[in-house]
């Protein structure tokens, strides 16, 4: 098939209508971004605290939603944004945003552990807590950390009070040390954990991420997928019928519409069809399973009820 018969995705696009089957499903279920109106409001938040100019208490951004709603994506594509540079002179790698996972437990050394490892440092081994620390600061100093992010801050909570209050003090110590901005990421419970230092708080406003509405905005997230997806005919997302399917079948989380799309899509070449519309997310569709909860409780509901129950 010639480019010009796929009129109906972006000319970006169209050359990869015409792989063949696997490697068109291959890309569908590969990692990419896809902006969308909260994700461009969170990145330009963080484009202007990237430029702040240091001072004794620095802003700070808790950016939170429900699990799924792409605070990740956010976070790694802000880091692609600004990669870190290497320095011929120098030999060493500048880097603006330092991103590092809070560890599983909020234990202080681990943290200063993860933020090393982010910045390529080798592993330290037999050094004090004091030396790990120091050798941390010394080291965002020398890479010329402008932003400190940490995602998935929501797993503080599974230390105990103590541990918890240690590490937000901890966080709050580069913070002001580094007098660069600190960004965390997580779920409601990072908002909850954030809290708990009165101190902390103050720096940070709260940007969060809402589930999507069955409205413009939604339609026009559809809309770039038909725009996108490697199929071979046009697809039909934007139907009131198969907007509604698709919000009540994903509850209007991100990761949950991406992947829902994703596998009705890959049943679309699979079968010959070679394109979405409401019937492509019926019930024998082999759904994710927060999709496979939702269908289960709309049979129930359909289901006739017995006499006298």
């Amino acid at each position: 098939m010639d480019d010009c018969e796929f009129a109906h995705l972006d000319p970006a696009y169209r050359r990869f209508a015409n792989l063949p089957d696997e490697e068109r499903i291959a890309w569908i279920r590969a990692d990419r971004w896809i902006g969308f109106d909260q994700a461009g409001a969170a990145l330009a938040r963080l484009e202007n605290l990237l430029t702040y100019p240091p001072r004794d208490r620095m802003p700070c951004l808790l950016i939170y939603g429900d699990t799924g709603m792409g605070k990740t994506k956010i976070v790694r594509k802000f880091e692609r944004d600004h990669p870190p540079t290497f320095c011929q002179v120098t030999g060493v790698d500048h880097r603006p945003v330092v991103v590092a996972q809070v560890p599983s437990e909020p234990i202080e050394r681990d943290l200063y552990r993860e933020l090393l490892a982010s910045m390529g440092a080798p592993a330290m081994a037999g050094g004090t807590l004091a030396r790990e620390k120091d050798v941390c600061r010394s080291l965002l100093r020398t890479v010329g950390a402008k932003m400190i992010i940490l995602d998935e801050v929501n797993g503080m909570l599974a230390g105990t009070f103590r541990q918890q209050r240690i590490f937000l003090n901890a966080i709050r110590f580069l913070a002001n040390d580094l007098r660069i901005p600190l960004v965390c990421a997580g779920t409601d419970l990072a908002r909850q954990a954030l809290l708990t230092d009165a101190q902390l708080a103050e720096r940070f406003e709260a940007f969060h991420l809402k589930p999507w509405q069955n409205d413009a905005g939604f339609t026009g997230l559809l809309k770039s997928f038909e725009r996108i997806l490697p199929l071979h005919a046009p697809s039909d997302l934007m139907s009131p019928e198969a907007r509604s399917r698709i919000h009540k079948l994903t509850s209007g989380v991100t990761a949950r519409i991406f992947r829902l799309i994703e596998t009705a899509a890959e049943d679309a070449i699979r079968t010959g069809k070679e394109r979405l519309d409401a019937e492509s997310f019926g019930d024998d569709l082999v759904l994710p399973l927060v999709s496979m909860t939702e269908t289960a409780h709309r049979r129930r509901k359909r289901a006739p009820q017995p006499v006298g129950a």
